[in-house]
Parts: C-alpha cells; sequence; structure tokens
C-alpha cells in the first residue's frame, strides 16, 4: 500500500479573475472548490494514474467533514484523525495575471493526535510506500519529520520526502527513497547561486551525501534533473503548453515518478513520467489526468 501523510490539508478555493486588482471588487471568470495538501495532491494523481493510496493526516470541523467526502468521491482510501479544536483550513488561490494565495491556519493538533497518528504509522510494513509532503503547521515541534522517519527506516519502510529547509535536511540522514527540491531550494540550503546543470548535479549530489538515495530536481518550465543512488544522471526537458495552474503541480511531479517507477523499475522513464505529469497539471486547471499525461508523454 501506498500512504501519503499531509499534516495540514486544506480546501482548496480555486478561480480565476480576468484581472485581479487590490483593494476593489473582483468578479470570478471560474471557480472550484477541491481537496488540497501536498500529500493528497499526491494520492489524487496516483489514482487518476491508476494507483490506490491511503491519505494519512489530520482534520476537524464541518471543512474536515466535506474535504474527507471529496477525497471518498475520488475513491480514495481516508484514515484521518479528526481533531477537537478548529477547522481544517481553507486556502484561497486566485489565478490572474500573477497568482495570490491566502492560506488559513488550520486546527489544533494535540499531543495526543500527534500520537495517534504515530501509532497508525508503527503498523506500516516494509512493502509499502510512504510520501511524507509538506509543512508542519504552528503548534507541532518541527523534529516530527525525524520522529516519522526513524520508525519507517526501522521498518525497512520505502518513503518519499517532499519538504523544505530544516524538515528535509534534517531526515536525509534517515536516508529516504527520494527528495524533490527544486533549483531555488538547492540555492538556499547550501547558500549558493546555481547557474549550470552542472551545479545543480554537484549539489544534488552533496544531498547524497548527507543521506538522501535518489535526488530529483525540478527546473519548473525547463524539466528536471535525476541524480539515481547508482549515481546515474538524467535530464529531461518538460513539454510546451499553456500554463494555467501551478498549484498541486510538483505533488504532481512526485506522483508520477512513483507511478513510473513502480511500473517499469526504471529511472530514467519515471523521471520522464514526473515531468510529464507535473505538466499536465500545470496545463490545467485540475490535476493530471492519465489520459492527459500520456498525450505529453507520446509528444516528448
Amino acid at each position: 500500500m501506498i500512504y501519503t501523510i499531509t499534516f495540514n490539508p486544506a480546501l482548496d478555493y480555486i478561480s480565476q479573475v480576468e484581472n485581479f486588482e487590490v483593494g476593489k471588487i473582483n468578479r470570478t471568470k471560474t471557480e472550484k472548490i477541491l481537496p488540497g495538501g501536498k500529500g493528497l495532491n499526491v494520492s489524487i494523481v496516483l489514482k487518476n494514474l491508476e494507483y490506490n493510496s491511503t491519505a494519512l493526516g489530520f482534520i476537524a470541523g464541518f471543512t474536515g467533514d466535506e474535504l474527507k467526502k471529496q477525497l471518498e468521491e475520488y475513491k480514495i482510501n481516508t484514515d484521518f484523525i479528526k481533531v477537537k479544536k478548529g477547522i481544517t483550513r481553507i486556502n484561497v488561490k486566485i489565478s490572474s495575471k500573477e497568482e495570490t494565495a491566502l492560506n488559513g491556519n488550520g486546527p489544533e493538533i494535540t499531543k495526543e493526535d500527534i500520537q495517534n497518528l504515530l501509532d497508525k504509522i508503527d503498523k506500516i510494513k516494509k512493502d509499502d510506500i510512504v510520501i511524507l509532503a509538506g509543512n508542519v503547521p504552528k503548534g507541532i515541534n518541527n523534529n516530527i519529520y525525524e520522529i516519522i522517519c526513524v520508525k519507517l527506516e526501522k521498518n525497512g519502510v520505502t518513503y518519499i520526502v517532499d519538504a523544505t529547509k530544516e524538515l528535509l535536511i534534517n531526515v536525509l540522514k534517515y536516508k529516504p527513497f527520494l527528495i524533490k527540491p527544486n533549483k531555488e531550494e538547492l540555492e538556499e540550503t547550501f547558500k549558493v547561486k546555481i547557474k549550470t546543470k552542472e551545479d545543480i548535479v554537484l549539489y544534488a549530489k552533496k544531498l547524497q551525501l548527507m543521506g538522501a538515495k535518489n535526488v530529483l530536481v525540478s527546473l519548473g518550465g525547463d524539466g528536471a534533473i535525476l541524480v539515481t543512488a547508482e549515481e546515474n544522471v538524467y535530464f529531461c526537458e518538460a513539454p510546451k503548453g499553456k500554463v494555467l495552474n501551478t498549484v498541486g503541480a510538483g505533488d504532481s511531479m512526485v506522483a508520477g515518478f512513483l507511478a513510473g517507477y513502480l511500473k517499469t523499475q526504471d529511472y530514467e522513464y519515471a523521471l520522464k513520467m514526473g515531468i510529464a505529469t507535473g505538466s499536465a497539471s500545470a496545463f490545467s486547471m485540475n490535476l493530471a489526468t492519465i489520459k492527459d499525461v500520456e498525450t505529453l508523454l507520446r509528444k516528448m
């Protein structure tokens, strides 16, 4: 089984506005309310690519009930912990000439809630796969990723970490199967200015020396570079298309990469699948579908 863990999931209210103006009444061109949160995006795209997963995390209030309901309509398994205080957050995403976001805080998560999650993680088996994605909300210690990764490593579980800054750096020593920084995050981590693909490979290998097995570096519209545990380096350009919405594109890349790898055990194909899936989400107001991904793969 594949598990995704999202500490602070959301309902994303996504709207298109012709010409958004601050301080004025703006009329939406289109609007949708969708499940949000990095891990949930991965679960949805995996389902679209015909891979089942179970979504773990915390929900609260009427918005949490709606989030669970929507995921079940996608036929995604959920095993959420319902917390007592607050509501599952609502994130407002405005797509216009520029993208604007207003993200909620989310519910209050107690030590008891965290322990309930850790108890579920203890039951994850060696043949399972876990995707740990996104930031940790206020009130939770930043070492929670480390606590989880210690348990996963001890149980021999394959896991992917899609996080930034200390959340990512602190878990590298536990040898995650895959991490997915982008170029800007590499620059921030190593306090350098990266100018060439050779630089990207150099710093990706430094992350491997710190413990990561495979490093997938997203270059946005320029594609991605993969440095594998076997020290092979692959680069693949992104397909051309009109970007409509970048929400979930990075999560889609993770889902596509995993689906491609599970299908073929081939890293080069997994990279290509990841880029096609991320691009399919970026070229749509929805997350990638298998039809859109296959269409882009034929062009790559």
